[in-house]
């Protein structure tokens, strides 16, 4: 599958620049392009310079309300990102037409962090144009929500990713939620925690990805997983989680490969099986998979470590976690010395966390109505007071 990349705003931008890094990994193995363009739209001009894979060109790095912010951001205010969209969005819509490979794309990907101002506030309006100027291309969304400090230290921070979540899945073909607390690493720095936080973010899509674009005869699966599958996989609200098992190699001569025992062959089974617990427990948003309507996985591993009963395995597996759900399935033969597994849980009915936001960030609203209303009346106090005194202007 071939994507088209935006990022929107800080938190979006630099995970748009880890798709980059992506592909370049794509090319170099597999001789194939995976994401068709990257592009970075932001309102702070700062934060646009701190990228490092997204080409440095003004089509690739998009400022949008200079006129009004200066280039210095919109300060969370993520109603002043959605009208700066509304404004400068044309220069978006239009700047993806440069991709070389723009009519090879399969579908966009717009990325943003929810709780922030320019990327929460633009990623709805900038996906409603992209749907009505380019019909027939889905556009997705990939939705970071915000570390736990930040919802208990900023209320704003919880309004503005309600408001962002309602918005973009009224507009979006389906939204990928990832939950920055997931990936958290408590002994690592923070500069080091936010790349590698971006890094694992992007990393589910990589195998997805290249499973249908790989050409060499001997990469293609006997079940191939292609575009069309994972667009018809995507709806609503989406989780993806990838999960990995080491494959132990003994060393065998050819006339022994034969005589493989049945403890190694069950073992075989069991890291398959391993790996799917490991992506279901690494699923980038906390949910019940037996909330989804849709689900995807995908088996990438060596060929000999590949077979029926694996395949067997892992969608009775599935089909008991999500019982309800539409399942598709695929295999990626390539080499290595893992067996890796992405699941992708999608047409979620329910997300806790979702439901937290909303009821969250109603209470926040009411409470900002009522302390409006209180220092309006006290103001209104203050300048009756103040009548009877002559003024110097």
């Amino acid at each position: 599958m071939r994507l088209l990349v935006i990022g929107l705003g800080q938190c979006g931008s630099r995970v748009a620049d880890q798709f980059v890094r992506l592909n370049k990994r794509a090319q170099g193995q597999w001789g194939v392009d995976i994401v068709t363009g990257t592009f970075a739209v932001n309102t702070d001009q700062t934060d646009l310079t701190g990228l490092t894979h997204i080409g440095s060109d003004y089509m690739h790095r998009i400022l949008i309300g200079g006129r009004k912010t200066w280039g210095h951001g919109v300060g969370k205010v993520n109603e002043l990102g959605a009208e700066l969209a509304r404004e400068d969005g044309d220069k978006v819509v239009d700047a993806v037409r440069t991709a070389p490979n723009f009519y090879q794309t399969h579908a966009f990907i717009l990325i943003a962090g929810a709780a922030g101002g320019t990327g929460s506030g633009a990623i709805s309006i900038i996906a409603q144009m992209l749907k009505e100027r380019y019909i027939g291309k889905p556009v997705y969304a990939l939705v970071v929500l915000p570390f736990e400090h930040e919802e208990m230290a900023e209320l704003r921070s919880v309004y503005n990713t309600a408001t962002c979540l309602k918005s973009i899945h009224s507009v979006a073909d389906g939204v990928f939620l990832a939950d920055n607390q997931r990936y958290v690493r408590k002994d690592a720095s923070l500069a080091m925690n936010l790349d590698r936080i971006n890094s694992a973010i992007a990393e589910p899509f990589y195998d997805m990805m290249c499973a249908g674009e790989v050409t060499r005869f001997k990469y293609v699966g006997a079940k191939t997983l292609d575009a069309g599958d994972i667009m018809q996989s995507l709806d609503g609200w989406t989780a993806i989680g990838t999960g990995r098992s080491g494959i132990p190699r003994a060393f065998r001569f050819p006339w022994e490969l034969a005589k493989v025992s049945f403890k190694e062959k069950g073992a075989e089974t069991l890291r398959a099986m391993q790996a799917m617990d490991a992506a279901v427990s690494e699923l980038s948003v906390g949910c019940s998979p037996e909330d989804a309507g849709r689900a995807l996985y995908l088996l990438s591993a060596p060929a000999k470590d590949m077979s029926m009963d694996i395949a067997k395995g892992l969608g009775d597996y599935l089909r008991e976690l999500a019982e309800n759900a539409v399942i598709r399935a695929g295999d990626f033969p390539r080499g290595g010395t893992t067996v890796d597994v992405t699941i992708i849980l999608s047409q979620l009915a329910f997300v806790q966390k979702i439901r937290d936001y909303y009821d969250r960030a109603t209470a926040f609203a009411q409470t900002q109505k009522e302390r409006i209303k209180e220092t309006t009346g006290r103001l209104r106090d203050m300048e009756d007071a103040a009548k009877g005194l002559p003024s110097l202007i």
